[in-house]
């Protein structure tokens, strides 16, 4: 299972809380993680072993977006801050129509990414 990973900044610090609360489980399963340069290496300071793509505005939401369409990802993790612009918004609407037309799970929030987590760990025991 690959599992894609992003915040924008002011969600980093909330990210890296939620996946240390199922840390054990990452770390233990078959799942990879891929993530934007910037939320990758705060991921990677947790502890996590992480395969890092540019940072979002430089494109690393593209490249996600491009991994999604290539059917290369089983869900993507995308820690939003609604309450803030975005320089880079227009990629993170391509990122999220091309989750929808390719029917990938995308969570943008913790609670959602949550019941998301829960379901696909407890399927992988």
């Amino acid at each position: 299972m690959k599992i894609a990973l992003i915040a924008h900044d002011g969600k980093k610090a909330d990210l890296v809380h939620f996946l240390s609360g199922f840390k054990d489980e990452l770390l233990q399963k078959d799942i990879s993680l891929v993530a934007t340069g910037t939320t990758g290496s705060h991921i990677e300071k947790a502890g996590f072993k992480v395969n890092k793509l540019l940072s979002g505005p430089l494109g690393g939401d593209a490249q996600i977006a491009a991994m999604a369409a290539q059917k290369e990802l089983d869900l993507v993790i995308f820690f939003r801050d609604p309450l803030d612009k975005h320089p880079h918004e227009p990629d993170v609407q391509m990122l999220m129509r091309i989750c929808d037309v390719h029917n990938i799970p995308l969570a943008t929030n913790p609670a959602a990414a949550n019941m998301i987590f829960k379901h696909v760990i407890s399927l992988r025991h």
